[in-house]
């Protein structure tokens, strides 16, 4: 019998997503949030962060106006064989919007049944967001186990300490303002991951050695 607790947790059917985010922060624990550029700026931020070896990169859509961006980056990483995820989801009707413009998965800032299960019904990864114990559970319930931490600087690298106590099975991706000086306070408390929308030059702390 296996002893990592977070294999007693996965839903079955979430086992693909468990192993896609596995595989994408495998070398740097690291995402790149892209809000609120234009394409060929997000193109151009996306390049360098693939560049630097920061496989994951996040196009944000929740304003209309930020697809033709994600629609960019997509065609950008279809070209390199890389993947891009859309953010700011938490409506139904954006998971159809994002898989059109390329997307290959899907991250909230919150949790929402209902975004879930579209994003489960079409195989695709979903990271939502939670900030507190109950929507812990309410994601774990529909099967999720990674899961982004927002507002993360809010919330402090403490926050994750705490929640690993109960939820050893968790793997956590903080996000919203954290830095380049703040993301290994965060990898140090146990987060699998950090989201970083700030341009960093120098990714070494974030990579797996």
């Amino acid at each position: 019998m296996t002893t990592d607790p977070a294999e007693r947790w996965i839903d079955p059917v979430r086992e693909p997503e468990d192993r896609f985010f596995t595989q994408m922060f495998a070398t740097t624990r690291a995402i790149v949030v892209l809000r609120g550029a234009d394409p060929e700026e997000a193109v151009a931020r996306a390049a360098e962060a693939w560049d630097a070896g920061v496989e994951a990169v996040e196009v944000t859509i929740a304003e209309r106006r930020d697809v033709p961006a994600l629609e960019a980056v997509a065609d950008a990483a279809r070209a390199r064989g890389m993947t891009v995820g859309a953010g700011s989801i938490y409506r139904p009707a954006q998971v159809h919007v994002a898989v059109e413009a390329g997307a290959d998965y899907l991250v909230s800032p919150g949790i929402d049944r209902d975004v879930s299960l579209a994003c489960r019904a079409r195989g695709l990864p979903h990271l939502p967001g939670v900030s507190t114990a109950s929507e812990i559970i309410q994601a774990e319930r529909l099967g999720h186990v990674w899961l982004k931490v927002f507002p993360a600087r809010e919330l402090g690298s403490a926050w994750i300490s705490a929640m690993t106590g109960p939820f050893p099975w968790a793997r956590w991706v903080a996000t919203g303002g954290v830095t380049a000086e703040s993301g290994p306070r965060f990898l140090a408390a146990g987060c699998a991951a950090v989201g970083m929308g700030r341009k960093c030059d120098d990714w070494s702390w974030a990579r797996v050695s």
